[in-house]
């Protein structure tokens, strides 16, 4: 099949302006690949640069990830976000030791059997690490070809999104698929920008739709968005002389398998103070008194916002008692780095390293 002239053009860009990251090398590394791609998932590619090279310090191998406790992977991972991400490909890692001999697969159907591997991660390892003629879609992808070819259906229904991943694969140029399916992705990130495209510095204006309608900025084409809801949240710092409550979340879930300061979501017509009483007795049985407010904090999520007030508490009565699927623990403030958490509940933490008397627990 004869390369189409602004694949030409996009492949010859990209062989002088291409992007350099720690995981793209002249002879790349399938494990290395496959981590790069887990973190980008939502996740920016500044933000994963040291993150990743932290793992790889850390995980240098594929054995080294499958041999190591699920609590250390969390802790490596902390501050990325999305952690189901990590504890997956832990699990997957195992998979590849028992299953393969320790060596990721090459074909997309045999990578997608490994947890967190989706259509995406598995085209990208298969293009990328061993060269298979498969296309990739992103974010960056589906802006480009939108805008390229001026597609009307929205990128975010399936109709839109299949005709997407067709027309990468029609134009993919056998035997250039690594360089093909990371010269789209490099165009989007720093040309073909989602608010103020660079048309005038862009390789494929020539065939671009979008550009010669005069308003490239209309495509992709997506569905409305639907608002965000945003819950409001509480924490309690329950205290026990030098050491302070934690509860681990269950496994599978939001922050699967990290730890946090109890608490949970205010109900309508709540107090904070009323709701974190509540909430402690609900899931740990428990009765404290609510105290002052030792900090409010704001996070979004993928698919919802909060914002957290961590409330000091004083025990009253009982025994933390877990429900199904949590842990508790009284941990020293001075071993509190060592208990994988969220973003916000490392921020709590922090607090309390730097005045350890903070919600210090009344004497008897």
């Amino acid at each position: 099949m004869t390369t189409a002239p602004w694949v030409q053009a996009l492949l010859a860009w990209y062989d002088e302006h291409r992007r350099t990251f720690p995981w793209r090398t002249e002879r790349p590394d399938p494990y290395a690949v496959w981590v790069a791609e887990i973190m980008l998932q939502q996740t920016r590619t500044e933000t994963v640069r040291p993150y990743f090279q932290r793992w790889m310090a850390r995980f240098p191998t594929l054995a080294d990830v499958a041999q190591a406790d699920p609590q250390e992977v969390l802790t490596v991972w902390e501050g990325l976000g999305y952690y189901r991400r990590a504890l997956l490909l832990w699990e997957a890692a195992r998979q590849v030791m028992e299953r393969f001999d320790g060596r990721l697969p090459e074909e997309p159907e045999a990578l997608e059997t490994l947890p967190g591997i989706g259509p995406y991660t598995a085209r990208a390892i298969a293009s990328i690490a061993y060269g298979k003629d498969v296309a990739v879609v992103d974010g960056n992808v589906k802006r480009v070809l939108s805008r390229l070819f001026a597609l009307e259906a929205p990128i975010d229904r399936s109709t839109g999104e299949r005709r997407i991943w067709e027309m990468a694969q029609a134009h993919l140029p056998a035997g250039q698929a690594a360089a093909y399916n990371q010269a789209l992705m490099d165009l989007g990130a720093t040309l073909c920008l989602p608010r103020h495209p660079q048309c005038g510095r862009c390789p494929v204006r020539p065939w671009c739709r979008a550009y010669a309608s005069g308003a490239p900025t209309q495509w992709p084409r997506r569905t409305p968005k639907k608002k965000i809801p945003h819950y409001t949240v509480v924490a309690g710092v329950v205290r026990r002389g030098p050491k302070v409550l934690l509860a681990r979340r269950p496994e599978g879930g939001l922050l699967g398998g990290l730890w946090e300061f109890p608490g949970g979501k205010v109900e309508p017509g709540e107090t904070l103070e009323a709701a974190l009483e509540r909430e402690l007795q609900e899931e740990l049985a428990i009765r404290v008194k609510a105290g002052p407010v030792l900090g409010t904090f704001r996070h979004a999520y993928s698919h919802f916002r909060i914002t957290l007030h961590a409330l000091c508490a004083q025990l009253l009565e009982g025994e933390p008692s877990p429900q199904e699927g949590q842990q508790v623990a009284w941990v020293p403030l001075r071993d509190l780095d060592a208990y994988p958490m969220g973003k916000v509940d490392r921020l709590i933490a922090r607090r309390l390293r730097q005045d350890p008397e903070t919600c210090r627990e009344n004497p008897a």
